[in-house]
Order: C-alpha cells, then structure tokens, then sequence
C-alpha cells in the first residue's frame, strides 16, 4: 500500500485500482439512475404529457406546454448547483451525492403517482411541476459531485477517461429510460399505456435508488478534499480567520473560468436535447412516425454513445481536451443541417444514422468535460465551480432547447430554423473553448491551483 502524503506536501496518494473502479462505478451507477429520472420526464412530456396534463390543447401545444413544465425542472438546477455546491466543498462530495439521489428518486416516483388532469383539474399540472422543480434541483447538485469524486480519486495521466464514466451516466440513463417506455409501449396498447402504463417506468425509480444508495454509501469522501479541508483548517488555527465562502470565492478568483464552462455548455446541452428528446416529438408528431420507431432508434443511439464516451475521455489524454471538445461542437454545428433531412425520409435506419452521428459529435464534448471543468477549479471551490458553471448554462441551454425546436416548428412548419439554433450554439461553443486554457496533466491537489501553460499537440 502506498504511504501518506503529509498534507500540504503534494498529491495524495493514488487509490488502489479497485477502490478507484469501486469510486468509478459509485458514481457511475447513481448518475445513471439520476439522469434515468430526469429524462424520464423528457421522454414522456414528449410522448404522454400533453394528453395526460394538458388535454384541452391541440396535440403540438399540448407538447408545447409539456416541454415548459420539462424546461421549469432547469430553473431549479442552478439552485442546487450553489447549495449543493457550498456544502459540498465545506463538507465533502459524499453526503451530498447521497442526498441528491434520495431527492431524485423520490421525486420521479411520486410523479408515477399525479393523479391526470381529468382527475384533479389544474392541480395536476402544479404537481407535476413543483416535482420536477424537485428532479431539477437534485440533479443541479449531483453532477459536480459524480464527476468530482472520480476526478479526484484518479490517476491524473489517465484523469480524462476515468472521470468519463460518470459521464456515461447520461446515455445509460436514457437508455434505460427510453427502454423502459419502449417496452411498455410494446406491451400495451395505445390505451392502457395513456392510462396508466406510462406511470410505472416512474414508480421503478423507488427501486434502482435503493441500489444506488447501498453502492454510494460503500465509496470513501475524496482524497484530496480530505487534505484540502485539512490545509484549510490549519489555516485558520493560525490565521484565527474564517474561509471565504465557495461561492465568492469562485466569483472572485474564478470568473472566467465560470464563463469558459457555461460558453462550453451551449452546443453540448442544446444538441443533446433536440437529439434525444425534441426529436421523439418531431418523429411521432410532427412526421405521424409510431412511437417504437423514434423511441427504438435513440435506444440504440445511446447505447452507442456509452460505448464512446470512455473511449473520447481517453483520447482527450493523450491529446487535450480543448482539440476533442473543438471537434464535437464544430460536428454538431455542421450535422445539424443534415440531422432533420435524414428524418424526412421518415426511414428508420435514416433517422437512427441521424440520432447515432449526433450523438458521436456530443459523446467528444461530453467526455472531456467532466475532467476539463474539474481542473479549472482550486479543490475548496471546485464543486461550486464546476456546478456553477455547468448548471447555470442549462438554463439558457438545455432548458428551453426542447421548448424552442417545438417552437420555431409550430411557427415556422421548418426544421430550417432548428438547424441555425444549434449552429449559433455551436459558434459560442467554440469561441469559448477557444478562449480557454488547456487543463490535460494539471494537479487537482496543488494548494494554489495555477494554471499550467501547456501547448496542445494541435496548437491549440
């Protein structure tokens, strides 16, 4: 076993491989299950949401209502970025991880129990809101905490694939997510799904939470949070003054890097949700497609994508980060304009081409992000920023990308319109990547945490 670093004496020491791959598969497994809820709800508000909550609409503003209470969940996750963000820096990644999986979980399965419109009038709308209020919040504080406690526990040569894994939590969760609903749908008919089938995907979250709960408890708090913390309270043993809180800390000395990360954000959400969930609603509505169709082709998209992940963490180590993630936002600007005719010709292996090469293009923004926002960040502030960052830009960014596609379609009788909103979002996306500091090798336990000048192989 290896010996002790004494604090403040450089990195700790590294964790044996399988307590790293029992932290990796910690957070692998909870991001799942979370984002297994949370795009649940993406999924149904484009399937079942209308006519469940909103009946008395036209079938296009039905979804269109259902996509605001999808986009409402993102006002609460900037939230939970800052609470569970300051906690988490002052108390440790672990308790809040597990925190925001019991408010996940209980979220989404109390959704599976919102009586319909037809039962309780407008009271179902508000409940179901006010629980995605509850799924936002939640997933505002896990995602920095996942990807935190991976990054810190690795092997900073290999830091970019194994903070990846977390990452592929999302795929997995929609996979499982979509999965579950195609197959009530091909067990049910039109009918029963409408009336109760849709429920039971969301009642299953009860379960999957209790396995994440019994994994996450087993992982051990970060190392070098651990030793931050103790700096810092050495620190204030002879200083006699108190830290600054997280929050004003990363305002004060991190700004920049905040805005790097929300700028990153814009193409990565944005393509993600019109890829995975407008695009249910443009196939089954919009095309008049069945919903096995769309939902069978972003099934086999994301478990495509999760393949991919690992493997685009990995080769942001040997190459950057910043010339991975340049490429995924260039993609997704330029496949947006072949995305919408594949799906025209309202052909399935067209439509899963479509869905497969979209996501290819997230899967080089995705991966590296997690260890290229974990290394902006000094440790006693990284949650936060890292939240901050991340959180904050889903709210102009995922948020009401659903919202807008639906949108502009309803206005326009386009996709033409849809293709230039994802392009604008990839032009930010590469401007901020752009501006920002290559972070591949940097020491996530250097007390002071400067950036390291380093020159990418592509100049970069």
């Amino acid at each position: 076993m290896a010996s002790s670093t004494p604090a403040g004496n450089g990195t700790p020491p590294a964790p044996r491989p399988a307590a790293l791959r029992r932290v990796v598969a910690a957070s692998l497994i909870g991001t799942t299950i979370e984002w297994y809820d949370y795009f649940l709800y993406g999924s149904a508000a484009a399937l079942v949401f209308g006519r469940v909550f909103f009946p008395e609409a036209d079938p296009l503003t039905g979804t269109l209502l259902s996509f605001l209470t999808y986009a409402i969940g993102f006002a609460a996750r900037p939230l939970g970025a800052l609470v569970f963000g300051h906690y988490g820096d002052r108390i440790g990644r672990k308790k809040l991880l597990v925190l925001s999986l019991l408010l996940m979980g209980g979220a989404t399965a109390l959704i599976g129990c919102v009586p319909s419109y037809a039962s309780i009038g407008v009271a179902a709308p508000v409940l179901l809101t006010f629980l995605r209020l509850v799924q936002g919040f939640a997933l505002g504080g896990e995602w920095g905490g996942a990807v935190l406690l991976v990054s810190e526990h690795g092997d900073p040569k290999r830091r970019g694939f194994w903070a990846s894994w977390p990452q592929g939590g999302a795929p997995a969760g929609n996979l499982l997510a979509v999965g579950v609903l195609d197959l009530m749908t091909f067990v049910q008919s039109d009918e029963q799904f409408l009336a109760w089938g849709w429920r039971v995907p969301f009642l299953f979250s009860a379960v999957l939470v209790m396995v994440g709960l019994w994994i996450r408890l087993a992982v051990d708090e970060s190392p070098v949070f651990k030793e931050a913390l103790a700096r810092a309270e050495a620190r204030k043993a002879v200083q006699q003054e108190a830290e600054q809180p997280p929050l004003l800390a990363v305002l004060r000395h991190h700004w920049r890097e905040v805005l790097v990360a929300m700028g990153a954000r814009m193409a990565e959400n944005i393509s993600y949700y019109v890829l995975t969930t407008f695009v249910l609603a443009y196939c089954v509505g919009h095309l008049g497609l069945d919903k096995q169709t769309a939902l069978n082709a972003v099934l086999i998209a994301s478990a495509v994508q999760f393949a991919l992940i690992p493997l685009f963490g990995a080769l942001s180590d040997r190459v950057g980060r910043k010339p991975v993630y340049l490429v995924g936002a260039a993609g997704v600007g330029v496949w947006a304009w072949v995305f919408f005719g594949l799906l025209d010709t309202e052909s399935f292996p067209a439509i899963l081409l479509a869905i497969t090469v979209g996501l290819v293009f997230h899967s080089a923004m995705y991966a590296p992000q997690a260890a290229f926002f974990s290394e902006m960040f000094a440790t006693r502030m990284r949650y936060s920023g890292a939240s901050i960052g991340a959180q904050f830009a889903s709210v102009a960014a995922g948020a009401p990308a659903p919202l807008i596609a639906t949108a502009l379609l309803k206005d326009y009788g386009s996709s033409t319109p849809i293709s230039l909103y994802v392009t604008v979002a990839a032009v930010i996306t590469l401007v901020a990547v752009l501006c920002a500091r290559e972070t591949r090798g940097r020491d996530l336990a250097d007390p002071e945490q400067q950036p390291r000048e380093e020159k990418t192989p592509s100049g970069v």
